[in-house]
């Protein structure tokens, strides 16, 4: 059987009809349609250049942006971007900068370590009990912060069976693995019988407890969560997916009604979010996310400190203003909006656990804490009952 994803040459003329009033189109059977929607990906200075005023910065940026991580975006997804503001947070996201090509001293391109911990191509091995499978390197978009855009972005097939076969044997042999990532690129980018393909040799490896699915999908390309897809998932429960959120903006009803597909299918979805500056480094616009969020029946799971890949130097903050953030969430929201706020350690030392500091000081029997509010209090370690 042949991998392959899903992916033809444009008909520009109709993408641009539909970009101008997607809901007022005669053709918004073809906007629902996704395998529409990657055919019409906005891949080009030129097509960009007819939709929108494009800033200096961003002209160059898309000039130089090329090979790994060139230009992509849906037309569902710049149908979020607000035309007229070059600092809308949807389309910062989308549209490549000339700053991507400013280089700091410690910027990486590997910054997890993913290569270190491979231990062979398309396989991530750095947690005892559980393994990160790269399987395609394309997206439906191409996020300008990307991780991994050392291998990101050229739009290869998938991996081989031949390759599957070997991460599947090792996978196997391995009986303290249960659990497995399903990553990329975008798992979502394959057409549903190449991912059930995987996804049906994994589940025959009796000591895996569950699978996961990372994506970003279902915010970029909402309609590829159609019935065909929900069904085959189905088939393979314990099924978990991670769904990569940014920002409030694009919770929308097409993004709600996919999660709401997902969830109903028995799917528990959890978000991961990258903090970025100047899209969502404030309390109150992660907070909206959150809320915006559990209304989806998204559960908040991590929050990451931006890492320090290449070129990702104008989208990064301080620790700090993550922290702060978690501070401005703990007590004041429901502990379900509260995600773990996370700095994936450079050089691949995985995730590690950053919060606002409320355990004052320790000594035999006792802690002294502080709560949200900033009130002290003293809590007894009276284990033995003496």
């Amino acid at each position: 059987m042949e991998l392959s994803i899903s992916s033809e040459p444009p008909s520009s003329n109709l993408a641009r009809n539909l970009l101008a009033e997607p809901e007022e189109s005669n053709h918004l059977q073809e906007w629902k349609d996704w395998k529409w929607q990657l055919k019409n990906r906005i891949t080009t200075l030129e097509e960009l250049k007819t939709l929108i005023a494009l800033t200096p910065s961003e002209e160059e940026g898309i000039k130089r942006s090329n090979g790994r991580l060139a230009m992509a975006i849906t037309p569902y997804f710049f149908s979020l971007i607000d035309k007229t503001n070059p600092n809308c947070p949807i389309r910062k996201q989308a549209i490549p900068r000339i700053e991507e090509f400013s280089i700091s001293t410690h910027d990486m391109i590997d910054p997890c370590g993913e290569d270190n911990h491979s231990p062979m191509p398309g396989l991530v091995h750095r947690y005892p009990d559980r393994v990160l499978l790269l399987i395609t390197d394309a997206c439906a978009m191409y996020c300008r912060y990307c991780t991994r855009r050392r291998m990101v972005g050229e739009e290869m097939p998938p991996m081989s069976i031949e390759r599957f076969e070997e991460t599947y044997k090792y996978i196997k042999s391995k009986r303290s693995i249960r659990d497995v990532l399903i990553s990329g690129g975008d798992p979502l980018m394959l057409k549903t019988e190449h991912l059930e393909y995987y996804l049906k040799k994994l589940r025959s490896i009796s000591h895996l407890d569950i699978i996961r699915l990372g994506t970003r999908v279902p915010v970029t390309l909402p309609m590829r969560v159609d019935k065909e897809l929900v069904e085959m998932l189905k088939k393979y429960h314990p099924v978990y997916m991670s769904i990569h959120f940014s920002h409030p903006r694009e919770v929308t009803s097409d993004v709600r009604e996919a999660c709401g597909m997902l969830a109903d299918a028995g799917i528990p979805l959890g978000s991961q979010t990258v903090l970025l500056k100047g899209i969502n480094d404030k309390p109150s616009v992660m907070k909206r996310l959150m809320h915006e969020l559990l209304r989806a029946r998204v559960r908040p799971y991590y929050i990451y400190q931006c890492d320090p890949v290449t070129g990702t130097g104008h989208f990064r903050t301080p620790v700090s203003v993550g922290i702060n953030i978690i501070e401005k969430l703990r007590g004041h929201t429901s502990g379900y909006a509260v995600p773990t706020f996370v700095v994936d350690a450079p050089g691949g030392g995985g995730k590690i656990p950053v919060s606002p500091t409320y355990l004052i000081s320790q000594a035999k029997d006792k802690v002294v804490l502080r709560n949200y509010q900033g009130n002290i209090f003293e809590y007894f370690e009276n284990c033995s009952g003496g």
